[in-house]
């Protein structure tokens, strides 16, 4: 290791303490506890995460309890947290674990490789704080911290960047501690490190910080820029019929898999009154104009994911006889009842907030 190196893997080291930044998954040698933090923390900060992660642990104590949960109760627990793909790997390698091997996590990086949402970040994770294996962990705080560091202007979201840092990280982990180093280079980029406003003059590593060095903390990490999102535009269609609602669950391979809302009529712009039931949007709902009556409208309100812009309105129409829809694989429910089920969080918001109603 070069003395650059040496001096970067000893200052974090010594700078860390495990008494610090106290969590529940912290210091946890349980490959399901582990697996289930790291799941859960990707792409969602500790402060949001920390709830669910009690929670699941809670409902779902072991491998086994997840496995043979229901996916409609599994989905509900996740609610809120997003990217619901994850969700859905997660039960597909708890019923695989509890189902074909015997409830043992695979004890190697590779092993882990292999099993559904786990990638390198997570395997390399559960490999070293359960088994102590030498992998080093390579997230956004590892990519922010090694790229300010080092003034590495390679951007980290493209094949090359993410080959390089890879191998970086790896010659920076000390093979006799790196469940420790793991922890305190993520604890350094959570607390000191951060994305804005990081906290230099506390930084174990300023003296040959090359960002700090030349005031370009800003400048890192770099990235290449995203394609746009794509803009669509979704009109919900909320049927009341007396006390009860009609929902339908999304098992099409498209956003929000497996989780239930209202009917949907897409378009490249949102309809007026009078056109939203048009022949064309009824051939989707199968709704006669002279059974149904618009009751409300909300006003348009928006969800980004990580690629798309939705944009949506929520229509509240009222039924003169139960007649619905094409859509005969959906279920009436009591309105009362839907925080039973796990829905987008745009649909959500419209749920929890009366302001969103406008009679008409």
């Amino acid at each position: 290791m070069s003395e650059i190196n040496t001096y970067f893997t000893q200052s974090i080291l010594e700078w860390y303490d495990p008494l610090d930044r106290p969590l529940p998954w912290k210091g946890e040698k349980n490959p399901y506890r582990i697996w289930l933090s790291e799941i859960i923390l990707q792409q969602t900060k500790v402060v949001q995460g920390q709830p669910y992660y009690l929670k699941f642990i809670e409902k779902f104590p072991t491998i086994h309890d997840l496995a043979h949960a229901d996916d409609d109760d599994v989905m509900k627990t996740w609610e809120g947290l997003g990217y619901y793909s994850r969700a859905r790997n997660m039960l597909k390698t708890a019923r695989w674990i509890s189902h074909e091997n015997q409830g043992k996590f695979p004890s190697t990086y590779q092993a882990l490789l292999e099993l559904p949402g786990i990638g390198p970040y997570t395997a390399a994770a559960i490999a070293s704080f359960a088994y102590g294996l030498p992998h080093a962990v390579l997230d956004g705080n590892v990519y922010r911290i090694l790229s300010r560091f080092f003034g590495i202007q390679v951007p980290t979201n493209t094949a090359k960047g993410k080959t390089m840092f890879a191998n970086l990280t790896q010659e920076l982990l000390p093979l006799h501690k790196p469940a420790l180093y793991n922890q305190a280079i993520m604890d350094l980029g959570a607390t000191v490190c951060t994305p804005k406003s990081p906290d230099c003059h506390s930084c174990p590593l300023q003296v040959h910080c090359k960002a700090f060095q030349q005031d370009e903390i800003k400048k890192y990490p770099v990235k290449q820029p995203k394609p746009p999102r794509r803009i669509r535009y979704f009109h919900f269609i909320v049927i009341n019929n007396h006390h009860e609602v009609f929902i339908q669950k999304r098992e099409t391979k498209d956003i929000w898999q497996n989780l239930y809302s209202f009917p949907i009529i897409e378009s490249n712009q949102f309809h007026s009154k009078e056109n939203l039931f048009s022949n064309h949007n009824n051939t989707l709902l199968d709704l006669n104009k002279e059974d149904l009556s618009i009751h409300a409208i909300s006003p348009p309100s928006k969800q980004l994911l990580t690629h798309q812009d939705i944009r949506a309105v929520f229509v509240e129409i009222k039924l003169n006889k139960r007649s619905v829809t094409k859509a005969n694989h959906g279920i009436w429910v009591p309105r009362p009842t839907l925080n039973n089920y796990a829905f987008p969080k745009i649909v959500d918001w419209y749920l929890h907030d009366n302001t969103l109603y406008l009679d008409m």
